[in-house]
């Protein structure tokens, strides 16, 4: 595909992929419908690999491209790496092979937590893998150099998996984000980034326990906002944005169960497009 940055109907008409290792990608294909309502969407759960934050970065480089690939087949103009695992350990390998492609990644908002931070420390909820990543350190040294917010890390071992299992209030979920969180929030945070595109989905219970344990008021930060933002203005820029009345169109994609992320889809996001179950 060619891009050039005057409008180009036939190309704007190409869909935009957006996948993460599971249910995750639903929290920021919510952003992008909101802010792009007229673009078509292929939303990609590897669900059948998941979670990416126990695997080696060779392994999640060949998942990325892997499913890069199957997303091209269909023409992708676009493509959203709603993970942030992924794009720690992926997104340069991706941008090499597809140079040509748009290509938006998510990282944990250590900016705008530092940003909100009155106490100057920050709060991070990730996992391990993409706090032990090279991109997460330089960006965490570098705002802490930059504005002297320090953060403290949490890397929530088996969270994902209790997402993607819908367990978002189950009694062992509540407990398990009580472990991580109590501690961020006794060490004088006052601003809790989320790093993993899952994690949204456990905020409302995030925040009960942040009214419940901290004397400051918290933020939250979800950077799904942002790469909606960030999504909008490259399709603008290349002259891609698909300008019509009518919404767009949106295509599911799992390499684990139908049922349970058209269940993820209704119960999350109130949705229930297509899903194709599809080898892993």
């Amino acid at each position: 595909m060619s891009f050039s940055t005057t409008p180009d109907q036939d190309a704007a008409e190409a869909p935009i992929g957006i996948f993460d290792s599971g249910v995750g990608a639903l929290s920021v294909l919510r952003h992008v419908q909101a802010r792009l309502p007229s673009e078509h969407l292929l939303c990609f759960c590897d669900s059948g690999h998941a979670p990416y934050g126990g695997k080696s970065d060779a392994q999640i480089v060949a998942r990325t491209l892997a499913i890069a690939d199957f997303l091209l087949a269909k023409n992708i103009k676009a493509i959203v790496v709603a993970c942030n695992t992924a794009t720690a350990a992926a997104i340069e390998a991706l941008r090499q092979q597809h140079p040509d492609l748009i290509v938006v990644g998510v990282e944990p908002g250590l900016k705008p937590a530092a940003v909100f931070s009155k106490s100057g420390i920050g709060g991070v909820l990730a996992t391990a893998s993409t706090l032990a990543s090279s991109r997460f350190i330089a960006l965490r040294d570098q705002i802490t150099e930059a504005t002297g917010v320090s953060f403290l890390t949490q890397a929530c071992v088996g969270l994902v998996e209790k997402i993607e299992k819908g367990e978002l209030s189950s009694p062992e979920t509540v407990a398990m984000l009580e472990r991580y969180v109590t501690p961020i929030l006794h060490g004088g945070a006052d601003t809790i980034a989320l790093g993993c595109t899952h994690y949204p989905f456990v905020q409302p219970q995030i925040e009960a326990i942040a009214r419940r344990e901290s004397t400051q008021p918290i933020t939250i930060i979800d950077t799904g906002e942002a790469v909606s933002r960030q999504l909008e203005r490259l399709l603008q820029q290349r002259g891609l944005q698909r300008f019509e009345t009518r919404p767009g169109s949106l295509q599911a994609f799992t390499t684990g169960s139908k049922a349970q992320l058209e269940h993820a889809f209704s119960a999350l996001l109130q949705q229930s497009p297509t899903v194709n179950e599809i080898l892993p």
